[in-house]
């Protein structure tokens, strides 16, 4: 995102000194084609895959002056995984992972939104993958707001989440000759988050 000047900047949607809009609050609908939510795991110990989720909607109340009243709702298309490979995102899809015929959605519904400071949220709520619901907290920072050039508020938020898949029944594993496992427990969920407000 481009900064605005502030000689450019409306004074009355813009605070000059940030070039962000000064209020945000509204209902806000996750951009999927400017949004990314991606995965990491450890493979064999010793490298790092990556990949994403690329079918999924989301829906945000923002509330500026009150912050816990703000809400977060994320459902996540199971068999949208893609980490580059076929055949191991045909595994992730199996009933040895995601088992994405059985389970078709992971989703995330916030409990509480707590303000840390000017820019981070944490954002605490219910994980549900493979119909386990588990609490967890995440925190978000807001990354910038703007008007676009279609007149649309929009936002932006990062953040990241460490879990352990066994924690969701995600169990299956395989030893290796040298000591430790194929695919790590820990798995990182990764949060890029453009968002438009709809009323």
């Amino acid at each position: 995102m481009g900064k605005h000047r502030a000689s450019d900047a409306d004074p009355t949607d813009f605070d000059a000194a940030t070039s962000a809009l000064v209020d945000v609050t509204g209902d806000y609908e996750v951009d999927v084609a400017h949004t990314r939510i991606g995965i990491r795991a450890r493979h064999a110990m010793v490298t790092t895959v990556r990949g994403s989720f690329g079918d999924f909607a989301g829906t945000a109340h923002l509330d500026v002056a009150d912050p816990a009243a703000s809400s977060v709702a994320l459902r996540i298309q199971t068999a949208s995984i893609d980490t580059g490979q076929a055949d191991r995102d045909a595994h992730l899809r199996s009933a040895d992972f995601l088992d994405v015929e059985t389970y078709p959605e992971i989703v995330f519904v916030s409990t509480d939104v707590e303000q840390v400071d000017e820019e981070t949220y944490t954002v605490t709520g219910d994980l549900t993958i493979r119909e386990t619901t588990r609490p967890v907290s995440v925190d978000f920072t807001l990354t910038g707001s703007a008007k676009d050039p279609f007149g649309n508020t929009r936002v932006g938020f990062e953040g990241a989440l460490a879990i352990k898949r066994s924690d969701w029944g995600l169990t299956w594993n395989t030893p290796l000759d040298t000591g430790g496992v194929l695919v790590s427990d820990r798995i990182q969920i990764e949060f890029d988050v453009s968002a438009v407000r709809v009323s």
